[in-house]
């Protein structure tokens, strides 16, 4: 099969978009679709795949898949990029995207920088889901505990926005012990059964953030949307930042703003760049790949490099 992609990034988060609803990618093994186009040294190289998808109620969405196959319920920074995508077929700047069974309010905000394509999405946040078994009986949130399975003294706040993450305040967020205690995750089915996102959060300052994360299925990346989302909320809920303002956060791709809210149902807004980076075409049978450039899209590269450059002043 043949058919175009979009290389786009959000946060630094860098995907392969395809539009399967112009394409269609009913036979298509979409796990190995991922492990071949992800591939840095053989595919084109990414942090994921993106499909935009669409229901038979004609509602547009999203689905994900990771470097090694696996498919994920959300990804924040990924859903901006769809949210761009699909704003050209639903002709309105507001609209709800689907994803991992669940239904997201987006809407495409002023251009960051005034310049860099913005979208946001609004994430309702559960305290504890079916992913997390730290506790027995009946448990309502898991707020700054250690989990001695983990860790002796690092203290973890449970959250799901659609996929499960852990999130730990430090002083310094260290990579090594962050991608160590991701490997670790991985022997604890007892108590995370499906894996787990894990980050690190650092208080820079009164409502701004830094964010490292080792991703259930792709290791340490340089962004990751859902984990900003739930560091955000995590940092809100310990009285360490503020509702109902923005919190800025940054990470080693760039940055986002997260509005939380508990009004109606804790839920967080992310906010930040859907940004592209090329455009090109995939020839794909199941098991050989292959793709070909179309074009650098250099206006929103240059236009990404400018803010980070300004951002660091």
């Amino acid at each position: 099969m043949k058919f175009d992609y979009i290389k786009c990034h959000g946060s630094g988060n860098e995907f392969i978009m395809i539009d399967a609803v112009a394409h269609n990618m009913e036979t298509v093994n979409l796990s190995e679709l991922a492990i071949k186009s992800c591939d840095k040294e053989y595919g084109i190289g990414a942090d994921g795949i993106l499909l935009l998808v669409k229901d038979s109620n004609d509602m547009f969405g999203m689905r994900m898949f990771n470097p090694d196959g696996s498919e994920a319920e959300m990804c924040g920074n990924g859903i901006r990029c769809i949210a761009r995508l699909a704003e050209n077929y639903i002709g309105h700047t507001e609209f709800n995207l689907f994803s991992g069974g669940k239904i997201y309010p987006t809407a495409r905000y002023a251009p960051i920088y005034g310049q860099i394509p913005t979208y946001g999405v609004e994430i309702g946040v559960n305290l504890w889901s079916k992913d997390f078994a730290m506790e027995s009986g009946v448990v309502d949130s898991f707020i700054g505990k250690v989990i001695p399975q983990l860790h002796p003294t690092l203290k973890w706040s449970a959250i799901s926005v659609g996929n499960p993450h852990l999130v730990a305040v430090v002083e310094k967020c260290d990579i090594d012990t962050l991608e160590q205690l991701g490997e670790r995750v991985k022997t604890l089915t007892d108590i995370l059964p499906n894996g787990v996102n894990l980050s690190f959060v650092e208080l820079k300052a009164t409502n701004h953030i830094f964010v490292t994360t080792f991703e259930r299925g792709a290791g340490i990346t340089p962004s990751c949307g859902t984990a900003m989302t739930s560091s955000a909320t995590a940092m809100a809920l310990q009285g360490l930042c503020n509702y109902n303002t923005d919190i800025y956060v940054e990470n080693r791709g760039g940055a986002v703003r997260c509005i939380c809210s508990k009004e109606n149902g804790l839920k967080t807004t992310l906010i930040g760049n859907a940004s592209y980076i090329e455009t090109g075409e995939i020839i794909f049978d199941g098991r050989n790949f292959a793709s070909s450039l179309h074009k650098k899209t250099e206006s929103e590269i240059c236009a990404w490099k400018e803010f980070l450059a300004w951002q660091k002043r």
